[in-house]
């Protein structure tokens, strides 16, 4: 990206970044360079803007449109390189400069769309976009700009601007607060164990715990953090059922404790405030405003297919849960199967089912050679190579690897960085430190996968669940969709795209995790390096609709309270502890399953609006992806090269240049049914 104007030689991010592929000064960077480094990128995007606005000449795409495309480029890296940072290697000062300049950065996006000299000139090309002689690229981004503006209230009377305003402002401030918080619990737990409260736990979990409690100062004990794959594996194996509660109890009510890091009030403050700015700009609720710029168009259509599918995975909970409830009984267990028995039960009776063990399957899924299966896989698709490079990052943790064509054509530069650490936000994203465009010349994207996987202890190798396999796959997936990106210009980059749009490059892309020639290759014992016993793989993949009714109605209850917590009865004075309860009490929701994430530690929703009114959008996507791989399954070639073609070229390559529905038919030639999700999922033939 262009280096600013003006020197700054006492701040290295108001330098040229001159690191290897472009990357910022990671050693030379203090939280305290920030502000100042915002202060400044601010004020010359303002001066870009203001300029661009005044122009006395009359309106062009180049003057009005290229223009806006081609400023703020200093305020776009610092702000990529900042919330890396505070997502994925933060501190208290982190924290406080986020505190900060969350609130001025939505201050400044305001001033830019709700700037009215400016919005007039976009209107005017709008207005004349078929007499403007743009091509199809310029005409997208003239559409998307115009509907940037229309959305964010800039055709509206002055108070009302100045309300919205204030109340993006506030939601930004809340947005941080909640995410930090959430952190906050997530950091003060650990719960330290002795040798004898590890019964029932396989030596990969041990492992893991051990290498948890020294990096806690609790050298030869044991501890279970907030991380998912520790909780997980925690309740999945551990016959202590005092402490599988004490852990499940800990993980569910993060962002509920009562003190300073209680979400509650923060979500009834935000939830009122998306209502209020949806009301403004002519919505029925917020919900409707999110949905009209996705996929689904209406919350209708999205509760339609969260319906369709709750109904038949609500049943087959019901038979999973009666099934376990015997497996207790045969075990002469005196009580009810509870939330925190549901893993280490569902566990019990897949081993049962299909002489499967999760600690003889692990041992196959090393962390390294699952990396190297996700890059096998982009070279037989895409023709894609990966080359480790050492290169100055944030963190140890981090490894980079630079991403060339078959040719040798540079594609950009990847960086992983998977491990769970106190500094590290939970779950699993894609990131970027540079998108990708031609407008300032051949710019390369640098894409990041964030994961939280239990670190080994010092010397073993880090080994994952099949399921964090598919994570990895699935991040892997938004990672090309970055990498891949073909387009001019930067609003239309990679995964500038709908919500409910932006899932199908990543859960597509899990889909080859199970391609036999990968795993195969891959799934390797990390001791003898023998491939995993194609019997072993055989039930592997036979269990895969095993537990998808507990796993669908965990997802599905978020979904739909999410819709309902966004729709018209959005209330102003919410109590989150009863909407909660009520709500899950209208869909029938089992006692014996929690929701995958309840509000208070919801982050999707709360700790930004990417996902709020649109949690449904992994199900939905979900049915373009069973149909997507369906396409590829039906020419009896999973890397099928014309079909993967296709796929690069609208799919995986075509950031926002077309509506998602075109993008889909031009790849598939139609759009898809439900029917390949539920056959997927095991829930075809459920009779709810």
């Amino acid at each position: 990206m262009d280096a600013p104007r003006r020197p700054h030689s006492d701040n290295p991010l108001l330098s040229a970044w001159t690191g290897p592929y472009g990357l910022p000064p990671f050693d030379a960077v203090k939280p305290a360079h920030f502000r100042p480094a915002f202060d400044v990128a601010l004020a010359a995007h303002r001066a870009e803007i203001e300029a661009i606005a005044a122009d006395p000449a009359p309106p062009s795409f180049d003057n009005t449109i290229a223009a806006l495309e081609r400023s703020g480029r200093d305020l776009r890296r610092l702000e990529n390189l900042f919330f890396v940072l505070a997502g994925a290697h933060t501190d208290d000062a982190i924290e406080a400069v986020e505190r900060e300049v969350a609130p001025l950065l939505a201050r400044h996006n305001d001033a830019v769309y709700l700037n009215r000299p400016l919005y007039a000139r976009v209107a005017e090309l709008y207005r004349r976009r078929e007499s403007l002689g743009l091509d199809a690229e310029q005409a997208r981004v003239l559409e998307r700009y115009h509907s940037r503006f229309v959305r964010a209230g800039a055709g509206l009377d002055e108070a009302k601007t100045r309300r919205l305003a204030a109340i993006n402002e506030r939601l930004a401030s809340l947005a941080t607060r909640f995410g930090q918080n959430v952190l906050a619990d997530e950091r003060a737990f650990a719960l330290i164990l002795e040798e004898d409260d590890l019964d029932g736990l396989p030596d990969f979990v041990r492992t893991a715990a051990r290498a948890a409690a020294e990096a806690r100062g609790h050298a030869g004990k044991y501890a279970i953090t907030l991380a998912r794959s520790a909780v997980e594996s925690f309740l999945q194996f551990s016959s202590r059922r005092d402490l599988r509660e004490k852990v499940f109890q800990a993980w569910i009510r993060r962002g509920e404790s009562g003190g300073a890091t209680d979400n509650r009030a923060l979500i009834a403050e935000m939830v009122a405030l998306r209502a209020e700015r949806a009301s403004l700009l002519g919505y029925a609720s917020f919900a409707d405003y999110c949905l009209a710029d996705r996929m689904a168009k209406t919350p209708e259509a999205a509760r339609r297919l969260l319906e369709e599918v709750w109904t038949r995975a609500r049943a087959k909970a019901l038979a999973e849960r009666d099934a376990l409830q015997a497996l207790v009984a045969e075990e002469g267990g005196n009580f009810a199967l509870a939330p925190h028995d549901w893993r280490y039960y569902a566990e019990k009776r897949r081993r049962a089912a299909f002489d499967l063990d999760e600690a003889a399957v692990k041992p196959y899924f090393q962390l390294d050679r699952m990396i190297a299966a996700a890059f096998e896989t982009a070279r037989r698709l895409f023709g894609l190579t990966f080359t480790p490079v050492a290169v100055p990052l944030y963190h140890p943790d981090a490894r980079a690897w630079e991403v060339k064509e078959a040719g040798g054509a540079a594609v950009g530069l990847f960086i992983g960085d998977y491990f769970a650490r106190p500094s590290k936000h939970s779950g699993a994203w894609m990131a970027a430190l540079r998108n990708q465009e031609r407008l300032a010349g051949d710019v390369r994207p640098i894409i990041l996968n964030i994961c939280n996987f239990s670190r080994p202890a010092e010397g073993e190798p880090a080994l994952l669940s099949f399921e964090d396999a598919r994570t990895l796959f699935h991040e892997f997936g938004h990672a090309l969709h970055g990498l891949l990106s073909n387009v001019t210009y930067p609003l239309l980059a990679g995964t500038a795209v709908a919500s409910d749009f932006v899932e199908l490059p990543s859960q597509l892309y899990e889909r080859w995790l199970e391609a036999p020639e990968i795993l195969r290759a891959y799934a390797r014992h990390y001791r003898t390096g023998e491939p995993m016993p194609q019997t072993l793989i055989d039930r592997l993949l036979a269990a895969r609709t095993e537990g998808q009714g507990f796993a669908t109605v965990e997802y599905t209850a978020c979904a739909l309270l999410d819709l309902e917590l966004h729709g018209p009865r959005a209330e102003r004075a919410l109590d989150v502890d009863a909407f909660e309860r009520e709500g899950l009490a209208r869909i029938g929701m089992l006692p014996e399953i929690v929701m995958r994430h309840r509000l208070p530690h919801f982050q999707h929703l709360f700790a930004g609006e990417g996902y709020a009114a649109g949690y449904y959008s992994y199900l939905w996507a979900e049915v373009l992806d069973a149909d997507a791989f369906a396409a590829f399954e039906e020419t009896g070639d999973l890397f099928n090269q014309a079909l993967a073609e296709r796929l690069r070229r609208f799919i995986y390559g075509a950031g926002n240049l077309r509506d998602p529905e075109e993008a889909y038919r031009a790849f598939r030639g139609r759009l898809p049914s439900p029917e390949a999700l539920l056959i997927r999922r095991g829930l075809a033939d459920v009779v709810a």
